[in-house]
């Protein structure tokens, strides 16, 4: 449920981008003549770009008020949507939204090694550890391991949009991003759970 949450945002990015002259159509009859020609001529990924914006907001005041809380993951993640989301809307530069699936990738990776270098403990260990009991250096296989899913999430980000169609890094937004989440998590999963039964015993 909280992955789901999480990428919901990017559902809607999708959704807006894929029907974008539906969408116009749609809000057409209840703006201006000057503002129904701006919204014509402005690009799909623009469009996406403007509601995915505020759909980041209220995915992050839904969090507070059902939690009593926000994730500093979830801030970051905010911060960048509406600094290069804007960016992509002010400047009609499809390049800053492009660079934000990575910026943000990268940004957790230095994040997960410094607070290591730092503290000599891992954020997953001061974020699960009071629910599941790991040795020291399980924490810190894990915490190496979603450094490198950041760093290659990030690349792999770069590879699409530099190499492909927007369309098709429009899809890899979606269903390549979250794809690559989803078989790591499982990975992690098989890894702790296999782990967990040895040591049961």
């Amino acid at each position: 449920m909280k992955l789901l949450l999480d990428f919901l945002p990017i559902v809607v990015f999708f959704l807006t981008y894929k029907y974008a002259p539906e969408l116009v159509e749609w809000v057409s009859p209840w703006l201006s003549a000057s503002q129904q020609e701006t919204l014509q001529t402005t690009q799909p990924i623009i469009l996406a770009t403007a509601v995915l914006i505020p759909a980041t907001v209220l995915q992050i005041l839904y969090t507070r008020l059902s939690t009593g809380k926000v994730e500093k993951m979830h801030m970051i993640t905010l911060l960048l949507v509406v600094v290069m989301g804007g960016a992509t809307v002010l400047l009609q530069d499809k390049t800053f939204i492009q660079w934000k699936p990575t910026v943000v990738n990268w940004l957790f990776a230095v994040g997960f090694l410094g607070f290591y270098l730092v503290t000599r403990t891992t954020p997953l260990e001061r974020m699960m550890g009071q629910n599941l009991q790991l040795p020291a250096n399980v924490w810190v296989k894990l915490n190496f391991a979603w450094i490198t899913f950041f760093v290659i999430s990030g690349v792999a980000n770069l590879l699409v949009a530099y190499n492909f169609s927007e369309e098709i890094w429009v899809d890899f937004k979606l269903f390549g991003l979250l794809g690559l989440t989803i078989v790591f998590v499982i990975a992690q999963s098989v890894f702790l759970y296999r782990y967990m039964n040895h040591e049961e015993p």
